[in-house]
């Protein structure tokens, strides 16, 4: 018995398109002889689809295309669509879940097993993922002995009494900056393609988000088709000004220095006129502002395209960005990020995909710093405030393993934290020396992460995920800050 499995491209609420597609496949299958073909879940309709599924026509159009389906089908089963099972003997399983660097297709090993997905995008409306396909055959030993390719679309053929005799494949060997690289550039490209978008506008800084998404667009849409906008402040150092340079001429773009002293000093005058008093943070604001709302809107308006927003996972978590300035752009691809992925990416790009230093390595070694104030100055060794070495890890522990400071705190007091977090050994003590130091700092980023950091994180720009805990507005809830008496306890024994 000669089965056809379909790894196909599926367009959220398009039924019109997914069959058209399906009928092809089918044509396909029949003139490869097969029996049976397996489409995947979903094919139709699609997944994440929001309250599309909630409408009667829609619905009323689904059924009709499955009846067209089925109907071309004829002597060759079509399983996925109102029939599930195979045959005796045979398991097919459905993958629904998306992309994550967590994420593993395996089989029980009971029987031969077919395992059919997706690839494409789907959308929360504040999240976006990617689906990867997954699809593969397992042996009666869960062994895989057939796998389609990762992103891509494919139409794939076994025959059912051959598959316990067909030889064992070796486990694809993937490092996690090839997996990050992959799904970002598959994600980005999709939805570029969903929202019509042919040309992006980041904002360079001398700093590694922003050249890593630099870079990433580059290597989508092509150097011609990307603009770089440096827009520097009296804050800003020779040294990021000259990297900024340095990336646009490596990566061959357009590229615009825009500075913003003038504007910024007179927004201040403004407010001043008026008898606001303005502050050196809110200062900060205005910089940062300016150059979203104003320049970098005003340019990707201007040239037909959008401009993006760099931030990363670390700085989401924490709410650090302005509302309406860094924390603004059509999407924020890198936000599923940690810092040090980051990094890993920007090695990733230099070494295997451009395979040449687009990526100055000035701006892989410099601080960390949105250089927006003198306490920032890069020149001095002065940076952000998170000490990415440690907080990024921190971070993580609160987000993907839903620790609370109680967690973190017990941890520090059997001296487990850095083994249990997986950031590198002596770092807690380097950094926080006494205990009243260390809960100072787990207190400071806890109410950042729970209280003004879910207000930003929801009124921010969409996200591509690459594990299975983005965030995205069905994760949120403003609740408030909250610390267990558990923790005030424990903090009570070490600082007293």
């Amino acid at each position: 018995m000669k089965i056809a499995y379909a790894q196909m491209k599926i367009a959220a609420g398009r039924p019109d398109v997914n069959t058209t597609k399906i009928l092809r496949l089918i044509d396909e299958a029949r003139a490869h002889g097969a029996d049976a073909i397996i489409l995947p879940e979903f094919s139709v309709a699609g997944q994440m689809i929001g309250d599309t599924r909630a409408q009667t026509s829609f619905l009323r159009e689904c059924e009709r295309c499955v009846d067209e389906i089925h109907a071309a089908g004829g002597n060759l089963r079509v399983i996925g669509l109102r029939e599930k099972n195979l045959c005796a003997g045979v398991d097919v399983k459905f993958l629904r879940e998306p992309f994550s660097l967590s994420k593993r297709v395996v089989a029980d090993g009971a029987c031969p097993t077919i395992c059919v997905g997706a690839v494409g995008i789907g959308n929360t409306g504040k999240t976006i993922y990617t689906f990867d396909g997954g699809s593969a055959v397992f042996n009666s030993r869960g062994e895989i002995v057939q796998r389609a390719e990762d992103f891509a679309e494919s139409l794939n053929f076994v025959e059912l009494e051959e598959i316990d005799r067909l030889p064992a494949l070796e486990p694809v060997n993937e490092t996690e900056p090839e997996k990050i690289y992959r799904a970002l550039t598959f994600g980005v490209r999709e939805f570029l393609e969903l929202i019509g978008l042919r040309k992006v506008v980041v904002g360079v800084s001398g700093g590694i988000d922003s050249a890593v998404a630099a870079a990433l667009y580059v290597d989508v849409l092509g150097a011609e088709n990307v603009v770089l906008v440096n827009m520097p402040s009296r804050f800003n150092s020779a040294t990021t000004k000259s990297l900024s340079e340095q990336l646009a001429r490596n990566l061959g773009c357009r590229y615009l220095v825009v500075p913003i002293q003038e504007s910024v000093d007179w927004t201040v005058k403004q407010l001043e006129d008026v008898g606001i008093e303005v502050s050196s943070f809110v200062r900060e604001n205005i910089q940062a502002r300016d150059r979203s709302s104003r320049i970098l809107a005003a340019i990707a308006a201007s040239i037909g395209g959008g401009f993006t927003c760099n931030a990363n996972k670390a700085e989401s978590t924490v709410g650090y960005a302005t509302l309406y300035g860094d924390a603004a752009g059509f999407m924020s691809a890198l936000a599923d990020l940690w810092k040090f992925q980051v990094y890993a990416l920007a090695h990733h790009f230099n070494e295997k995909i451009f395979r040449r230093e687009v990526i100055p390595q000035g701006i892989i070694d410099i601080v960390p710093s949105a250089e927006l104030s003198d306490a920032q100055n890069v020149d001095e060794g002065k940076g952000d405030p998170l000490k990415y070495l440690y907080h990024d890890y921190l971070l993580r522990a609160f987000v993907e393993q839903h620790r609370t400071p109680e967690d973190i705190l017990r941890l520090y007091v059997d001296g487990t934290l850095e083994r249990e977090i997986g950031c590198a050994s002596g770092l807690v003590e380097k950094f926080f020396p006494t205990a009243q130091s260390f809960t100072d700092d787990l207190e400071r980023w806890w109410r950042q992460f729970t209280g003004m950091g879910v207000a930003k994180r929801i009124q921010s720009p969409p996200i591509l995920a690459v594990t299975d805990k983005p965030f995205g507005a069905s994760r949120e809830s403003q609740n408030g800050v909250h610390f267990t008496r558990g923790y005030h306890e424990l903090k009570a024994q070490l600082t007293r």
